[in-house]
């Protein structure tokens, strides 16, 4: 399974070239264009009450898109729904990623899409809920995000402050908290930023440069209240 993005930047796409007998699972509606070769279905990831979790606990669609090269090889286009970045990560069967849920948007179907829980202070806090998105196994995984893709590599103990808003994915390896931006109450909300995540290494953090939270609330100010 070979992968390539194109027009990288802000409205990028990426092709999956399938050998025959191969298949990948997509977020729902990712699918922009694809060989006859391809046939496409839909799967509910690890059975009903796997798909149920994603849908109400983290958010997720409830089902995936199945592409697969039934009639001979051919490749498959998809692209993410918001404007932003691609990256593509190949797993080795022993590091697993956490991932914020919008953040995935395709993967080899050797790997494995779990919710996993967090406490009651990093999800009421965190800014992406009680529940996230982990991803292991071995193969292709594709995240993307809200702007543009930075990634952070924290040595073992290197500490790191992220706007929680700003989160795409983290590797396993990685721990954080959640705690003010500033040292006082009124200060972290009136700078904007209310709670971060500490990141303490070793591992990898995936930031994006966009707030989508933030892009909301400035596109809402400029829709008509109806009286």
């Amino acid at each position: 399974m070979k992968s390539e993005i194109l027009y990288p930047g802000a409205f990028p796409m990426v092709r999956i070239e399938l050998s025959e007998g191969e298949h990948l699972k997509a977020e729902s509606g990712a699918m922009v264009a694809c060989s006859p070769t391809i046939d496409i279905e839909s799967k509910m990831e690890g059975g009903f009450l796997g798909a149920l979790s994603r849908k109400f606990l983290t958010g997720e669609k409830f089902f995936f898109q199945t592409l697969r090269a039934s009639r001979g090889p051919g490749e498959a286009l998809l692209a993410p729904t918001v404007p932003g970045e691609i990256v593509i990560l190949d797993l080795d069967g022993v590091n697993e990623y956490m991932v914020q849920k919008d953040g995935f948007l395709a993967g080899a179907d050797s790997i494995t899409i779990d919710s996993q829980m967090q406490s009651l202070s990093r999800g009421l806090l965190g800014g992406e809920g009680f529940f996230i998105l982990k991803i292991s196994g071995r193969g292709m995984l594709v995240l993307n995000s809200f702007g543009a893709i930075h990634k952070i590599e924290l040595r073992p103990g290197q500490e790191y402050i992220v706007d929680n808003s700003h989160l795409v994915a983290w590797s396993a390896t990685t721990s954080y908290n959640i705690e003010k931006a500033t040292s006082g109450w009124v200060a972290s909300f009136t700078s904007g930023e209310g709670f971060v995540c500490r990141f303490r290494g070793p591992g990898v953090v995936f930031i994006q440069s966009r707030n989508p939270g933030g892009f909301g609330a400035w596109v809402r100010q400029f829709i008509p209240v109806s009286e």
